[in-house]
């Protein structure tokens, strides 16, 4: 039925295209809009191959001398290209291709927000595309600095937080088999710590849990000789993250918020002043915890992560069966952001 109702819809925009009575312009202008309302929310990855046709037409019906049309069009056309799930990077790459056409038309004659969204959308693409060995990641943190020349705290808050979250990630996303390791780490924490300089629970509740979530990661996993302060900063970071996610709301990244304070719990001893009387309390919490993001991810189809919180909780079971002559201490699993 839906996939249907897309190509009905796909058939009455061409139809736009070829309607004489309207000039080039406006057929062009009347196409991207109709792609982005099929690329707002899809519910299928067909409905975002229509919405990459649509900007093709788009740009087959657009004169040449609209140069800003065409980048705005182009740009636009990469989002869609960025948002389709595939097995390899083609249309990655042929995102970022259309990002760099772009981007220097868009500064040339566009607004700066316009060249400040394009440059973070190609961050995150070759922040992707450094994750498949396709491109240098310092290519997407340079993207996300000159998207802050025009993104800034006080004017744009959400992309501001967006963009130091990203510029987070990448920074933890570098190896860190170098001297340098530790100093990426602090950028981390310092651009997590940014970004929550300007949104807070109430105006943006989405990026603040975001935010929060992925400090606590980034505390939790630092390699730092304070490894107890920083998994009770994290805990901190995890709870006010729980304040917005929630089981009713937002199952998922609820599930992947507990999963990540269970990850914490299992090595944080009761009472960080006296380490040695163990984590009984901890590990007891942390395998409730994972049972319940368990049963979430299940109920919601995330069945490798729901596996690997499944393998963690039996893991606590046994340390806590075994307690009388162990100090129930474990390893933790993955962060999920």
């Amino acid at each position: 039925m839906l996939a249907h109702r897309v190509a009905e819809e796909v058939r009455a925009a061409l139809a736009v295209a070829d309607d004489e009575a309207a000039s080039p312009v406006e057929r062009a202008e009347m196409l991207m809009e109709i792609a982005l309302g099929l690329q707002k929310r899809p519910k299928t990855p067909e409905q975002l191959h229509a919405a990459v046709e649509l900007y093709d037409k788009a740009l087959a019906v657009c004169p040449d001398t609209q140069e800003l049309l065409r980048a705005r069009i182009t740009a636009r056309k990469g989002t869609a290209l960025q948002a389709i799930p595939e097995e390899g990077t083609e249309c990655l790459e042929r995102a970022r291709t259309d990002f760099e056409a772009a981007i220097p038309v868009l500064a040339q004659l566009g607004a700066p927000e316009e060249v400040a969204e394009a440059e973070m959308d190609l961050g995150v693409v070759v922040q992707a595309l450094a994750g498949a060995s396709r491109a240098r990641i310092t290519d997407a943190i340079s993207a996300y600095q000159r998207a802050l020349r025009t993104f800034n705290g006080a004017k744009h808050p959400e992309e501001f937080a967006i963009l130091q979250n990203n510029l987070a990630t990448a920074f933890l996303s570098m190896p860190f088999t170098d001297e340098r390791s530790k100093m990426r780490e602090a950028l981390a924490v310092q651009a997590f710590e940014e970004g929550l300089k300007v949104v807070d629970l109430v105006s943006h509740p989405s990026e603040y849990a975001m935010l929060q979530n992925n400090l606590g990661n980034a505390l939790q996993y630092a390699s730092s000789s304070h490894v107890i302060e920083n998994n009770l900063r994290a805990l901190e970071a995890y709870d006010e993250a729980l304040k917005v996610r929630t089981s009713e709301t937002t199952p998922l990244e609820y599930a992947n918020t507990i999963a990540n304070k269970a990850n914490c719990l299992w090595n944080l001893p009761d009472d960080p002043a006296a380490p040695e009387q163990g984590n009984r309390a901890n590990l007891t919490q942390a395998r409730s915890l994972y049972a319940e993001a368990r049963e979430i991810f299940m109920r919601h189809g995330e069945v490798e992560k729901g596996r690997i919180v499944g393998e963690a909780s039996t893991q606590i079971e046994r340390e806590i069966l075994a307690l009388p002559e162990t100090n129930g201490k474990g390893a933790g699993t993955e962060a999920v952001n």
